[in-house]
């Protein structure tokens, strides 16, 4: 099994150019300058279109001596090659644009990059079509110092010019811990800093989908407890400040499939069950407030969860969810008399021009069948001035958009106990 990008350390493999060639060849008047290396840190989001690397933050003790009003946002320049680790192949190589570079109070350099929906050059994933998978890529930063740092005395310009990589952080990412059941389902974990109620804290159960699972197939043994944050806020958004508030401290399980969902719901339904067990035999959950949210694969297994563990969740909401065709010919089903026998409080989300898994076929006909279920249909995937395809309404339940009689999603979810 390939070591999580976000736990190891990569050397750079260039470095920053010297210092005849940064300050010009020397002269018998030449003020003299300081040499170091510097760490570099790269800093992910997982924004709505995914995550991406935002920032460097660049961390050396040659750093103490700066004149800190020297750095400016041309003072570094930013190069990136990122390799496939399965393929070998490189995904993309270009330079990344620095918008600011400041300072912290802990006297680091902070390289904010250009990053956004349609960006290039900052994701931290690759989508390999043939497989309907995502994987993480190997991130290689190149750091070269362009213009001088000025010392604070005598002893001149500072020049970095070694760097040292170090490992990827996102913050949300890395407050998930690693786990894995007995039956070898990878998992992560959120912890709440709160505990809940007097009866224990509530569980969300996140269902990713099917890009985020692993890859076990034609020689490839990829599976990396990785993907399944990293690729959208699903997971994340329940472990946000805002709606701990609503569910007064929840864990949020996120169980990562081996390969996808949809290809053995059957299969796949005891083993989330088993890691719903385990972390509630490790931690004083609230029996009656576990929740199951998915998105696409998730989604559907979500509908599948609730078809099998009938009085289990408070609350399930598939996100642009597949139920199969109804003549049974897709590998995955959830059957008109499963649909009606639910009782489980049921919240549906897609848009309408979700062209992976057509809303009318799935979502609109799943909630006319599921007797008290509500419906949130989009027209479009469209969030903070960007429009992302239309399979993409897991972004409106990760930003609690959805409301029913002037309740959140998140709220409705909160005050749903079986």
């Amino acid at each position: 099994m390939r070591t999580p990008i976000s736990r190891r350390s990569v050397l750079v493999s260039g470095a920053a150019i010297g210092a005849s060639a940064l300050l010009g060849a020397p002269t018998a008047t030449a003020a003299p300058r300081e040499h170091g290396e510097a760490l570099v840190t790269p800093i992910a989001e997982v924004l709505d279109g995914g995550e991406q690397v935002t920032s460097l933050v660049l961390s050396s003790h040659a750093l103490s001596r700066v004149e800190r009003s020297s750095l400016t946002g041309s003072t570094f320049a930013v190069h990136v090659t990122a390799t496939n680790p399965l393929s070998g192949a490189i995904a993309y190589e270009q330079d990344r644009p620095v918008t600011a570079a400041r300072w912290t109070r802990h006297g680091e350099i902070v390289l904010e990059l250009e990053h956004g929906w349609g960006v290039d050059g900052g994701d931290t994933l690759q989508y390999m079509g043939e497989y309907g998978r995502n994987v993480v890529l190997d991130l290689d930063y190149t750091i070269t110092q362009v213009e001088p740092l000025r010392g604070r005395d005598a002893g001149g310009d500072v020049v970095l010019d070694s760097f040292r990589q170090g490992r990827l952080s996102d913050p949300e990412v890395d407050a998930f811990a690693y786990h894995a059941t007995p039956s070898g389902l990878n998992y992560r974990l959120f912890s709440p800093a709160r505990g809940g109620s007097r009866d224990g804290a509530a569980l969300v159960v996140w269902l990713h989908g099917g890009g985020e699972g692993g890859l076990l197939t034609d020689g490839y043994d990829y599976y990396d407890n990785e993907t399944h944050l990293r690729a959208n806020r699903g997971a994340l958004g329940f472990a946000t400040p805002e709606a701990q508030d609503f569910f007064g401290g929840a864990y949020v399980l996120a169980p990562q499939a081996t390969s996808a969902w949809m290809l053995d719901g059957d299969g796949f339904a005891p083993l989330i069950l088993e890691a719903i067990e385990e972390v509630a035999a490790a931690h004083r959950i609230d029996a009656g407030r576990i929740h199951v949210v998915g998105c696409s694969n998730g989604g559907y297994m979500s509908l599948k969860m609730v078809a099998e563990y009938s009085q289990m969740f408070a609350s399930s909401v598939p996100i642009c969810c597949g139920i199969g065709a109804r003549d049974g010919s897709d590998s995955y089903f959830v059957s008109d008399d499963e649909l009606a026998a639910m009782t489980t409080p049921t919240w549906l989300v897609a848009s309408a021009d979700d062209t992976t898994l057509d809303a009318e076929a799935n979502t609109v006909y799943a909630h006319e069948r599921i007797d008290g279920s509500i419906m949130s249909l989009y027209d479009t995937v469209t969030w903070d001035g960007n429009n992302y395809p239309g399979h993409f309404s897991w972004i409106y339940v990760a930003r609690n958009d959805p409301r029913h009689d002037e309740t959140s999603i998140w709220e409705w979810m909160a005050a749903a106990k079986r």
